[in-house]
């Protein structure tokens, strides 16, 4: 019989994926304190919260919610954040983030896998997700491609009368240098 800090762990970590949209799974070890503190602020800067969850609870908990990742995403020491989509993506640009290359480079911190959209991930495809645009890069794209015809269209229309001022300015001036030939 599982013990009442189990089941208050399970039961908070059920309540935490059955309101997340999207979920991103990394290896989490040998962290100094000061390198720890700094991910955690730096998630923390978009509302995010990464959990420490053991693999066995972790694996019975998506079971339930019909999410299956595979085995090599469950080795080892594995960090969870269960978020939003479009926080599952400052997830992993902060992840990816320069000022932790060096975590990465040695080992101690790797996006294992995500789950985004319904669709579980692995480590490149969850990897890639820092690349995708946010919100607010994505209106301005859109609101970009909306209204670029129809500033060429002004700018076709505004063209024929300055146009015709040109011409008509350079009729005067011509007409001005005739006349002081004379």
């Amino acid at each position: 019989m599982p013990n009442i800090i189990n089941q208050m762990v399970s039961a908070d970590l059920a309540g935490m994926l059955d309101g997340a949209d999207g979920m991103l799974f990394v290896t989490y070890a040998g962290l100094t304190v000061a390198e720890d503190e700094a991910l955690r602020t730096k998630l923390n800067g978009h509302g995010l919260r990464m959990r420490m969850v053991r693999n066995s609870l972790l694996r019975r908990l998506l079971a339930e919610q019909g999410v299956e990742l595979d085995g090599a995403a469950l080795q080892g020491n594995t960090g969870m954040v269960a978020c939003g989509t479009e926080e599952l993506i400052n997830a992993a640009k902060s992840f990816s983030d320069e000022d932790f290359k060096a975590l990465r480079k040695d080992g101690k911190l790797a996006i294992k896998a995500a789950f985004f959209e319904g669709e579980v991930m692995g480590s490149n495809d969850a990897k890639a997700l820092a690349n995708l645009p946010d919100r607010d890069t994505v209106n301005a794209m859109l609101l970009g491609v909306i209204s670029g015809p129809a500033r060429g269209l002004a700018s076709v229309i505004n063209a024929v009368p300055s146009g015709l001022a040109r011409v008509l300015q350079a009729h005067i001036d011509g007409q001005g240098e005739s006349q002081s030939d004379d």
